[in-house]
């Protein structure tokens, strides 16, 4: 679990970055959640998007792909979303966060 402060520092490094997983008209697929774990493994902090032919909403979406990758939610705006995980293996730490 992450604390409010940490959550700010996460949400201001997901400003700056770009979608990396898209969500399609066919909703959430294996596939997606696959690919949603590998991108956790190595960036750690992923931004999501929802594209426009899925009638799905970003915030249970997140919060349910949290749930189901071990990651924490950081923030929805419109049909984007942040998830959070730490690297499992110490070297591979990119983000530092505050206490």
């Amino acid at each position: 679990m992450i604390t409010g402060k940490q959550r700010s520092y996460l949400r201001k490094l997901g400003q700056e970055l770009d979608a990396l997983v898209f969500i399609g008209k066919n909703d959430v697929t294996d596939n997606i959640v696959e690919e949603l774990d590998r991108a956790l493994k190595t960036k750690e902090l992923v931004k999501v998007k929802i594209q426009d032919g899925s009638l799905l909403e970003a915030k249970p979406v997140a919060n349910e792909l949290a749930e189901m990758l071990n990651a924490e939610f950081v923030q929805a705006i419109g049909r984007k979303f942040v998830l959070y995980r730490q690297a499992p293996e110490k070297e591979n730490r990119k983000i530092v966060l505050p206490k």
